[in-house]
């Protein structure tokens, strides 16, 4: 076999000192190469080793170390966690290092040649990840200009001995990156929590009846409400037959805009206190501990684990295990070393997106804590909803009945019939137009939120449940759609606090048949000590809540966290519906057969050609491009089958290159086959000009 050690390069090879060997008769191995090649092969390894960790083992482990919430929404275990971190750290190397190492049966020249490109590679991909972070440049350009850097490093690395000696020290970094996620990360408090059990409620006098609690999200009560301040029952009659049995909370108000600060307030009696991830071993004292001593608990969570592995069951359907971690983690690796731009930013992919990123405000600040994943949790609400109903089901022990639902949640996808659309991921939500799209889209949803209500209602009933129940509906938080305040942060709460703060909050108490309204200040860290009252269970640790069984709070005024120890006061009292502006008269009229006058560009023109609403899905978003000609402000009327559906504003181009976009939330419109899809600019006069489509 070839002498390894040979080469006369940089001291990363045997260079100089394998001449001395072999003119002192060094000892040599059977094969001919001296023992201190595989020296060589570990020199070679440590300098691979420590550009994986900086490509690939850093860049994972530091956007994992920040997501808690990925863990938990997968209900990864402890042990899985590790074995994934052993995963990113040890495999990358192990695999890399093989195909070098067999590279060796090729001869000296083959393995030289093996490694120099394996650490060209390695250089390119790291050489992009800084790029992405410090230049402008994308794509071909940035894969160029990476490849110039990662060749003259290269260069560098086999001309003089400082890199490879630096790299064999910075060998020492996966170690580093695992001991500071096991350790130091948001992550490390569900690898290694304090423990998995709070302080347990204690029974008192009274019955325990079964609970069943519903908490819905990003919903505003002021969505809900007529301009009398009533639920408006013609839009949404199962939230007013709710409203009709139970006492309805009209001032009840969250204590956070951020569901990770928001949802263990209501669920441990205390405000926000600090920024750790919302798991158990954080908030050791809460809803579920109380309660499970006593009660059975079947609890949904989404992106909290509040309630721990002793007292809940994972629950059935959830992705989960150790292929699922790889799989996500792999992706999220190629976004990362792509040159291109994901739609995703991959460092902020496994958090809560920003209004921003879900497309309502451009302007609010990316919290500095850990925030949760929204792109894959919308993907299973109804199958999470199903799975919840299919639980309410009478029991010979007290049952805890819990769900978090992401509805209306954005991304906005379903029409009040439950029906689905398809909408591009990046629409602008500020700006004419496109604000009241947003709203629009927002209580379509809501719309179908109405039917689940409907059908929790019915599934109470028909199990009888119902009347004994102790039943909870209501929401961690609002949204502002008010324009210049979109979003739930610090602007939107200054400017329009009734949309973000109050929520609605039902609660039919057991044996409750007749509905009646209540205007105390409640503020949502009164839920806990509220059902703790109801179901007979003393909390033998200190809330700041009050419940519902005490006097009211003195004091009108609230408090509000958008970040945690940081209470902005709100002024109280029920808010005030702001009357909804008139439909377009063109709405429902039936339009003109004429030539057309110019053309419009439909990017989803070719979904109204075959539409199948059996198939649970139809092209109730329209969007598109007009000719630069057509002011911005002309309205613009979308016709489907003769039929006006909706007047939307034609507004500047935006990032997508789209001047208009319409919802078309009546699927009573749509008909099986060809649908005929009309565009009409309105004149001051009503008068119609149709488009032609392309």
């Amino acid at each position: 076999m070839a002498d390894l050690g040979a080469v006369p390069t940089s001291d990363h090879t045997e260079g100089v000192d394998g001449a001395s060997d072999r003119r002192a008769g060094a000892a040599r191995d059977p094969d001919g190469a001296p023992r201190r090649g595989w020296r060589a092969e570990g020199r070679r390894l440590l300098e691979l080793s420590a550009l994986l960790g900086l490509a690939v083992t850093q860049p994972l482990l530091d956007v994992l170390g920040r997501s808690p919430d990925f863990f938990l929404f997968h209900h990864a275990s402890r042990g899985e966690i590790v074995q994934l971190v052993v995963l990113v750290a040890i495999v990358p190397t192990v695999a890399v290092g093989t195909i070098a190492a067999t590279s060796r049966l090729a001869g000296r020249t083959a393995r030289e040649v093996t490694h120099t490109l394996l650490v060209g590679l390695l250089l390119t991909a790291l050489a992009v990840q800084i790029g992405r972070h410090t230049t402008p440049l994308r794509g071909v350009p940035l894969l160029v200009l990476a490849a110039v850097v990662a060749v003259a490093a290269t260069v560098a690395y086999r001309r003089w001995r400082a890199p490879a000696r630096v790299l064999r020290v910075a060998a020492l970094g996966p170690a580093v990156f695992v001991a500071l996620f096991l350790l130091v990360s948001p992550t490390s408090t569900v690898v290694l929590p304090r423990g998995d059990g709070g302080a347990v409620g204690l029974a008192g006098a009274g019955g325990h009846p079964p609970v069943v609690v519903l908490v819905l999200d990003e919903l505003p009560l002021l969505s809900l409400l007529d301009p009398d301040g009533q639920v408006d029952a013609d839009r949404f009659p199962h939230f007013a037959e709710l409203a009709a049995g139970s006492t309805w909370y009209r001032n009840a108000t969250g204590v956070s805009g951020w569901t990770p600060y928001a949802l263990p307030a209501m669920l441990t009696g205390r405000y926000p206190a600090t920024g750790a991830a919302p798991h158990y071993s954080q908030h050791p004292d809460n809803l579920f501990t109380a309660f499970g001593g006593l009660y059975d608990i079947r609890a949904e969570e989404s992106i909290t684990r509040l309630c721990p592995p002793s007292r809940c069951e994972t629950p059935v359907g959830r992705e989960q295990g150790m292929g699922v971690l790889v799989r996500e983690s792999a992706k999220l690796l190629a976004r990362m070393s792509a040159p291109t731009e994901s739609r995703v930013d991959p460092a902020d992919s496994y958090r809560e997106q920003t209004a921003a990123e879900a497309g309502i405000d451009a302007a609010e600040p990316i919290p500095e804590d850990p925030k949760f994943r929204w792109d894959r949790l919308n993907d299973n609400q109804p199958a999470r909803f199903s799975s919840f109903l299919a639980g309410l089901r009478p029991s010979d022990r007290p049952t805890l009945h819990f769900l978090h639902l992401l509805m209306p949640h954005s991304p906005w996808a379903y029409l009040p019939s439950g029906v689905r659309y398809e909408a591009p991921e990046d629409f602008p939500n500020e700006g004419e137009g496109w604000v009241e799209l947003a709203r629009q889209r927002h209580l379509a949803q809501l719309g179908y939120t109405d039917r689940l209500i409907g059908e929790t209602l019915r599934t109470l009933r028909a199990t009888g449940l119902y009347d004994d129940a102790l039943l909870v509906v209501t929401a961690d938080h609002g949204v502002s759609f008010t324009k210049g305040a979109q979003g739930r942060g610090m602007g939107a709460i200054e400017v329009a606090a009734d949309e973000v703060a109050w929520v609605p909050l039902f609660v039919k108490y057991p044996g409750q048949r007749t509905g009646r309204l209540d205007d105390r200040n409640w503020q949502h860290v009164d839920l806990l000590p509220t059902l703790a009252d109801e179901a007979a269970i003393r909390l033998p640790w200190a809330v700041d809540g009050r419940s519902a069984r005490e006097a009211p709070r003195a004091q009108a005024d609230k408090v509000f966290y958008d970040r945690p120890a940081q209470p902005t006061p709100i002024g109280g009292g029920v808010p005030t519906p702001v009357p909804p502006a008139a439909p377009h008269p063109l709405i429902g009229t039936t339009v003109p057969d004429q030539p057309t006058a110019g053309v419009a560009r439909v990017e989803n023109l070719a979904a109204f050609r075959e539409v199948d609403p059996d198939q649970g899905m139809l092209p109730a978003l329209v969007w598109g491009d007009l000719p630069d000609e057509i002011p911005d402000g002309t309205p613009l009327a979308v016709a489907i089958n003769g039929r006006v559906a909706v007047v939307v504003p034609v507004v500047g181009r935006d990032e997508g290159g789209r001047r208009f976009a319409a919802l078309i939330s009546d699927d009573q419109l749509f008909r099986s086959g060809t649908n005929q899809l009309g565009l009409f600019l309105v004149a001051a006069d009503g008068t119609l000009t149709r488009l032609a489509l392309s």
